[in-house]
């Protein structure tokens, strides 16, 4: 996917097309986070899927729970939901920058000469 060391660097043209597809991931990622996190809600929790989809929202927001669940199964998903999120975090993080990340290490490389008889 990415240019490899022995490659020129990505133009800018396609590299911000590179960005926009990294984003449309991650937004992805999150639009399914959001998605599972609001069903969860409304079959563990017995929420309305209105509240559902708030609490999903405010969970990945970082804001924490609109309405608390009061069964127990509901408490049990909102605790795993929690970290899933975390990680869902993390790793939507991990695709926004990577193009980026490896831009920088691409030029990085691109700079040095390769000639250690200096």
């Amino acid at each position: 996917m990415y240019e490899s060391r022995n490659e020129p660097l990505l133009p800018p043209k396609h590299f911000r097309r590179r960005l926009a597809w990294h984003a449309l991931y991650a937004a992805l990622l999150v639009l399914a986070t959001l998605l599972l996190g609001a069903l969860g809600h409304w079959w563990f929790g017995g929420h309305s899927m209105h509240d559902a989809l708030i609490n999903a929202a405010f969970v990945i927001g970082g804001l924490g729970a609109y309405t608390l669940p009061e069964s127990l199964g509901g408490r049990i998903f909102f605790a795993a939901y929690g970290f899933f999120v975390g990680l869902v975090v993390m790793a939507t993080l991990g695709v926004v920058l990577a193009p980026l990340a490896h831009r920088i290490m691409h030029k990085f490389h691109l700079d040095e000469t390769g000639d250690d008889s200096a």
